[in-house]
């Protein structure tokens, strides 16, 4: 009996073991090729970041009304935050997917500054419903661009970002909640949401860290669009290269 169950226990070791190198191997064919980069990342340094060839932006209900009643953030920085992602996207050549459940209603129009910044945007109008994954035609907009790396954006984060973070999340996706490109209407509805966006898998970040993590590095022949970016979305880091590049003039 004892010789039995150690030749199952081998075998299963075996076959786990054949599964964990399948699973490796596989890993390594889907993970992308980042030029630029002295070293390309393991497939699990590449699972650990980002990958904006697999990711979508979406901005859920950045509505001129709804921003009357966000209390966690400055309304300036919400929006500013908010285009700065729509640019970063852009340049980054990911989908972006804007919507509103009813925007000739008392939440207001979508932020007229949206479309400048990404110009090729998709709307997708809801009929009411309030959780964006709930509108057929929002998932369908999604799926078509067969990305599973969703960024999220919006007004609420504890309605109009959490719940179809949630639900993404529920169906396979990966998903991304940019906090200071949503607002809310209370800082313990944000710290409520994000307890409960996190224990579900969901990932805060900045909108910051989708520059850093789409633009990876300074090898590359955009270099100069991304620092711009850089310097719209951060008014200090636009001093340091101000001085940076006086200091280089004065040395010539």
């Amino acid at each position: 009996m004892k010789s039995m169950r150690g030749v199952l226990v081998a075998c299963a070791v075996l076959a786990l073991a054949g599964v964990t190198v399948e699973a490796q191997a596989q890993q390594a064919k889907s993970a992308p090729n980042i030029p630029g980069l002295s070293k390309q990342p393991t497939a699990a340094a590449a699972a650990a970041l980002m990958d904006p060839g697999d990711a979508v932006l979406l901005l859920l209900d950045h509505q001129t009304g709804l921003f009357q009643t966000v209390k966690d953030v400055p309304i300036r920085e919400l929006r500013a935050n908010t285009v700065a992602l729509a640019k970063i996207a852009t340049l980054a050549k990911m989908p972006v997917i804007y919507t509103a459940s009813e925007p000739s209603g008392p939440n207001g129009p979508i932020m007229e500054e949206l479309l400048a910044a990404a110009p090729g945007a998709k709307y997708v109008g809801r009929k009411g419903e309030v959780s964006s994954w709930d509108n057929a035609d929002f998932v369908k907009a999604v799926e078509a661009t067969g990305r599973k790396t969703l960024i999220m954006a919006g007004v609420w984060t504890s309605v109009c970002v959490a719940f179809p973070a949630l639900q993404a999340k529920a169906d396979g996706y990966r998903v991304y909640a940019v906090l200071d490109a949503s607002g809310d209407v209370s800082p313990i509805a944000l710290d409520a949401t994000l307890a409960r966006m996190t224990a579900a898998g969901i990932v805060p970040v900045t909108t910051n860290t989708v520059l850093s993590e789409s633009h990876r590095t300074w090898n590359r022949p955009d270099a100069a669009q991304w620092g711009a970016l850089y310097s719209e979305l951060v008014p200090n880091y636009r001093a340091a290269a101000e001085s940076y590049r006086k200091a280089q003039e004065a040395a010539k």
